[in-house]
């Protein structure tokens, strides 16, 4: 490995269980393939994973959401208990998982699936919406609600593309061959 690249990998890995001999795992043996790249990606994932303006648990809600909409199994794998950990119930969880609509309990879990909802699956969020989110998490959040979903959108697409496997015996999450898998 060239010398940046050995840095990134060993920044990347500081902490983690070393999946496989030279590799993490994840999406981020990919991104050690270009450091500079890869630096920021890693430096941007650490930034909305550890310092959101808004709640944990919605920021996790939005990482499902993407993560179900790409079908991408190791990020629903990754995340899933992260989200329970975070106090989202398992009945949200669990009807994002199969693309309905949940039943809330928490008037933020609902502003931040009906935002993030929009944005997925449009691209663009009308005024109501917007000013409905403004309203529940400030500007401030509803920017970290777009970077997540931006940001998880291609963590889903570099572990799809590079097939990343779930751990020996853990179940896929999604119908393998789904809609986004070949």
């Amino acid at each position: 490995m060239a010398d940046d690249r050995r840095q990134l990998y060993e920044q990347m890995a500081e902490g983690r269980t070393v999946v496989a001999e030279g590799q993490i795992g994840g999406p981020f043996d990919a991104w050690a393939l270009n450091p500079s790249t890869g630096r920021r990606i890693w430096q941007l994932g650490g930034a909305i994973r550890f310092k959101p303006t808004i709640d944990r648990r919605y920021i996790e809600l939005a990482i499902l959401m993407t993560g179900q909409l790409w079908q991408a199994q190791f990020e629903w794998f990754a995340h899933e208990p992260m989200a329970r950990d975070a106090g989202l119930p398992q009945e949200v969880i669990d009807a994002v998982k199969i693309g309905a609509e949940p039943t809330f309990v928490d008037g933020g879990d609902d502003v931040c699936w009906r935002f993030c909802r929009a944005l997925l699956d449009r691209g663009h969020i009308d005024d109501a919406r917007y000013g409905a989110t403004v309203e529940r998490f400030g500007e401030a959040g509803v920017a970290d609600l777009i970077t997540t979903c931006g940001f998880y959108t291609m963590v889903s697409m570099t572990l799809n593309t590079f097939e990343v496997q779930l751990p020996e015996g853990a179940e896929p999450p999604f119908p393998v061959g789904g809609p986004n898998q070949t």
